[in-house]
């Protein structure tokens, strides 16, 4: 007979073993303790370092509607054609678009109304969006000089990091730093989940200096779809934006 000491001791163990409730974690541990299916918070002390990365609100500055997108050029940014223009190809007006840059619960490193868009001519060419070339250049109305611009890459190699904003943590950035990936067709599969909200995010290489290297399109089996960064992006900052070359 199993002596009741010894019951005892072993229930304690495995006490001991459990992870600790939600409810019992102060609210910066729940906040990068992300749930199935999301990216984690970023942690405060790196924050200042992602304040190019915003959130792009789609139905005004004051609406629920929103996309991730980054600062590339101190008036421009780079999210994804869809968050413009929906499944259809029917424009949003400029004046229900609004980014903030850096946000962070419920205020900004900076923020913007937008000017004016150009979607990836090939977006839309069938109507119905095409994935493949789900990009586009947002034109701020207020040029951003508080915040370094993230720089552009061409090295789609792992590990990548994807950041943005989700629907289950809106006013907070989430990140992740060391996801694996791996090119399909004319995307990239990166293993990181995403969100409603993290479309339009940046899909970045080269850590420790990150370079973007695609946006976020979609979620694909719970992990991320990303456009990779093409010759017309690149074209256009060049043509509309020389100082983002030395």
């Amino acid at each position: 007979m199993v002596s009741p000491l010894r019951i005892a001791g072993a229930l304690t163990a495995l006490a001991l073993a459990l992870p600790v409730p939600l409810a019992a974690q102060d609210p910066e541990t729940r906040m990068m303790t992300p749930r199935d299916g999301e990216l984690p918070a970023v942690a405060r002390d790196q924050l200042a370092d992602w304040q190019a990365v915003g959130r792009l609100n789609t139905r005004g500055v004051s609406r629920l509607g929103m996309c991730s997108a980054a600062l590339v050029a101190p008036d421009t940014l780079l999210t994804a054609a869809h968050c413009l223009a929906g499944p259809d190809g029917n424009p949003t007006s400029p004046d229900m678009l609004h980014f903030a840059a850096g946000w962070y619960g419920g205020d900004s490193a900076a923020d913007s109304p937008v000017a004016s868009y150009e979607i990836h001519p090939q977006a839309y060419a069938r109507v119905q969006l095409d994935v493949e070339h789900d990009i586009a250049l947002v034109y701020l109305a207020e040029p951003i000089s508080e915040v370094d611009p993230l720089p552009l890459g061409s090295r789609l190699a792992p590990p990548f990091a994807l950041a943005g904003y989700h629907d289950h943590r809106p006013h907070r950035l989430s990140a992740r730093f060391d996801c694996a990936g791996r090119p399909v067709h004319q995307l990239l599969f990166v293993d990181c989940p995403v969100r409603p909200g993290n479309s339009g995010g940046p899909a970045l290489s080269g850590g420790p200096d990150w370079q973007i290297v695609g946006v976020v399109t979609a979620s694909a089996r719970g992990n991320a779809l990303v456009v990779p960064v093409d010759e017309w992006v690149r074209a256009q900052l060049l043509q509309g934006a020389p100082y983002t070359s030395e």
